[in-house]
């Protein structure tokens, strides 16, 4: 059922916000420019807060809080709680349930940003719209969280500093342009964060491929990864959403898998999730039959894709009873994954 945006459906400040700071972020450029003059470094400015507030959305309340996917200190945490709140995508209270009950009803009407719906509910339109109720029984934890509670309840004096007062000032001692810091590294980069996120909602659920579930809209793309600091790999993510990656190759563009690796190393992140390969293989090889036997194909293919499938089933029994990953069977497994592969194509 397509949703309605009549005026009385509208939460009104979420949808003044979202439409009206493009504006004043365009505006406010304009200001910035006609009054102090370009400087390289208020672009610079902005360009490190889009990359420390869109990372304190993957790697603090995506990663970190809502799967807990790893553990980190608590410094770490609060910091990752600032960035990710001047992102200004709500408090982490909020952020991660609604997150916990988009995995948990994906693609149903339960699913607060169902693609189903189409491309700008799931972008932006559900943040529009008023909601029945706040339920945060999938979010007991964080209920309980000292960290998480004082974020929420402090949010909106901490994003206003954060978000728009402290680039300001940043602006004004670096280049003496608190206007270019407020407006560009703040409005203008708080826009462009907002819609490259967003897209994790969107057409991360629309475009590229699916090659660990095929039943769920979730889709990998490399393409989306540059624009979402490496959550474009979202149907690896979906299927396997513990691993604190989401782009598993060493080429994956992956940033808030190497800011978490990187500060493993150093003590402060630790407990690192990563789903083992054996599994990972074992759910490309079903899937790749799923697909084969979804179709019309002929009773050999059938067949083969069914043997291929058991065979499958019993070396990773295998595996896991011996512990030992480097082993013919391993090289086994890999060889059904190359045949699934084969007669898809």
């Amino acid at each position: 059922m397509s949703k309605s945006y009549k005026l009385k459906n509208l939460n009104v400040i979420n949808t003044i916000f979202l439409i009206g700071s493009p504006i004043i972020a365009l505006l406010g450029v304009l200001l910035w420019l006609k009054v102090d003059g370009f400087t390289w470094q208020i672009p610079a400015l902005a360009v490190i807060f889009y990359f420390a507030t869109g990372i304190g959305i993957t790697a603090g309340y995506h990663r970190l809080i809502a799967h807990r996917a790893y553990k980190s200190n608590s410094f770490y945490k609060a910091i990752m709680l600032i960035l990710g709140g001047s992102a200004l995508q709500n408090s982490a209270l909020k952020w991660c349930n609604d997150h916990r009950v988009h995995h948990g009803k994906v693609d149903t009407e339960h699913d607060p940003y169902n693609i189903n719906e189409g491309f700008f509910y799931a972008h932006m339109g559900w943040i529009l719209l008023q909601e029945d109720i706040e339920d945060y029984r999938y979010s007991k934890d964080l209920l309980n969280d000292k960290l998480v509670m004082l974020q929420h309840k402090y949010y909106m004096p901490m994003i206003v500093f954060f978000s728009f007062i402290l680039p300001g000032i940043i602006g004004h001692l670096w280049v003496d342009s608190f206007l270019g810091g407020f407006f560009v590294a703040g409005f203008a980069r708080a826009v462009i964060v907002h819609h490259c996120t967003f897209f994790i909602n969107s057409l991360c659920h629309m475009m590229g491929t699916r090659p660990y579930d095929s039943e769920q809209t979730a889709r990998d793309s490399w393409v989306m990864a540059l624009f979402t600091f490496g959550e474009g790999y979202h149907n690896y993510h979906h299927t396997f959403q513990s691993d604190y990656r989401n782009g598993i190759k060493w080429y994956h563009y992956d940033p808030t898998k190497w800011l978490i690796w990187s500060a493993e190393k150093i003590g402060i992140t630790s407990n690192l999730r990563r789903t083992k390969e054996v599994d990972i293989i074992a759910k490309m090889i079903e899937t790749n039959l799923s697909d084969i036997q979804n179709k019309n194909t002929s009773a050999t293919i059938a067949e083969l894709s069914t043997q291929i499938l058991e065979k499958a089933r019993e070396i990773v029994a295998r595996i896991k009873d011996s512990g030992n990953h480097a082993t013919a069977e391993f090289n086994e497994l890999l060889i059904l994954l190359k045949q699934s592969r084969a007669l898809i194509s």
